[in-house]
């Protein structure tokens, strides 16, 4: 009877990773448009990031607790496997969906990362861009400030 809630357990398990692979699907989404967006801050960048690390450390440690209770009930799935027949096929049907998602997110994240990468290369490009108007800024005032100065001479009276 334990070996039943362990598996019951595992199920929930599958179930919930399944709700965190989707809210982490849709931070993907938001962080496409944010990277889209000319507009948006490096923050809502950020606050992005953060909330997709929350939910990847729930994921490692949902993966660690399947595991540990996988190997508790291992050898009763395998010598009962008529008695955990449907939770069995539930558990497939859940994995079938997490590998989808899984590979959904993969390629979103493909995607988002060609984004980064343009946008940051766009960045440093404006930034070099800034750094040279600046530097002719600069000189220009220098050269001006130059012009008006008169180097110091001496005049020679005893002639």
């Amino acid at each position: 009877m334990a070996e039943l809630n362990y598996v019951q357990m595992m199920r929930e398990s599958l179930e919930k990773k399944i709700r965190i692979l989707e809210e982490i699907r849709l931070l993907n989404r938001e962080q496409n448009q944010i990277l889209q967006d000319d507009n948006a801050t490096p923050d809502q960048f950020d606050d992005n990031i953060d909330k997709k690390q929350k939910l990847i450390d729930q994921l490692t440690g949902l993966d660690n607790g399947f595991q540990q209770m996988y190997n508790r009930v291992r050898e009763a799935l395998h010598t009962n496997r008529a008695a955990y027949a449907d939770e069995i096929r539930k558990m497939q049907m859940y994995i079938r969906e997490i590998t989808d998602l899984s590979a959904t997110i993969q390629a979103q994240e493909k995607r988002n990362k060609q984004l980064a990468e343009a946008k940051f290369s766009n960045i440093r490009s404006k930034a070099k861009e800034v750094r040279k108007s600046q530097k002719a800024v600069n000189t220009y005032y220098k050269t001006m400030m130059d012009r008006n100065y008169v180097d110091p001479q001496f005049y020679d009276s005893k002639k």
